[in-house]
């Protein structure tokens, strides 16, 4: 049997699963927007979907015109504060809070337009929310540790952001593979930020780096 027809029948055989992987791919790439930025994924969704944000929770249950003035405002002040250190790190350290729910209301977006189960959809939005926190708390501690990044690399995350977007609708199966990739960059940066802090403390004192510290690392 050739790999077309080999294929073709698993897919004749296995619709659902393959339906069910998309779908989560797409969370995974509209999630992983949501961990750079928060405002302007809701602000693309808004546009993109073309019925504005009525298949977003919570935003539709307000007027357009208040949703694009709040996401706008909060876009700008995103792309406005972003070279400035000090706010940044207290818009970053703010949104570090709301990073899962607004993963998991983009989530639960995208799994709306594919007509999944409740249930599904309610997991999926859980899923996109946890991916969402540690993307951001990854982003935070780079934003930490360079103290002041370079305009290029927020750029690039303005762009990426942008682009995870766009693939959650246009193409999931790409876009879900990026945020896969991110997923695995922050697991290795995490990782390497805990051996370097372990390094820092006495061999004695390497399960416990923070005892008798009183100043901030």
């Amino acid at each position: 049997m050739s790999y077309v027809e080999r294929d073709s029948v698993l897919q004749h055989n296995y619709p659902r699963a393959s339906v069910i992987i998309t779908e989560l791919l797409a969370v995974l790439s509209i999630s992983a927007a949501a961990g750079f930025r928060l405002a302007l994924p809701l602000l693309i969704i808004g546009f993109v979907s073309g019925n504005l944000w009525a298949e977003v929770p919570i935003l539709s249950q307000f007027p357009p015109s208040v949703v694009v003035g709040a996401l706008v405002s909060w876009t700008l002040i995103e792309l406005v504060f972003s070279k400035q250190s000090i706010v940044q790190r207290f818009i970053q350290s703010a949104e570090m809070f709301l990073s899962p729910a607004v993963g998991a209301i983009a989530g639960i977006t995208v799994a709306r337009t594919f007509n999944v189960d409740t249930g599904l959809m309610f997991l999926l939005g859980g899923l996109g929310g946890l991916l969402a926190l540690v993307i951001h708390l990854v982003q935070v501690g780079w934003l930490y540790r360079l103290k002041r990044p370079s305009p290029w690399l927020i750029f690039a995350e303005d762009f990426l952001c942008v682009c995870l977007v766009l693939f959650a609708f246009d193409a999931p199966q790409q876009g879900g593979l990026i945020a896969l990739l991110l997923l695995w960059l922050a697991l290795r940066t995490s990782r390497g930020w805990r051996r370097w802090y372990q390094t820092q403390a006495s061999p004695r004192d390497r399960n416990h780096p923070r005892r008798l510290k009183r100043e901030p690392d």
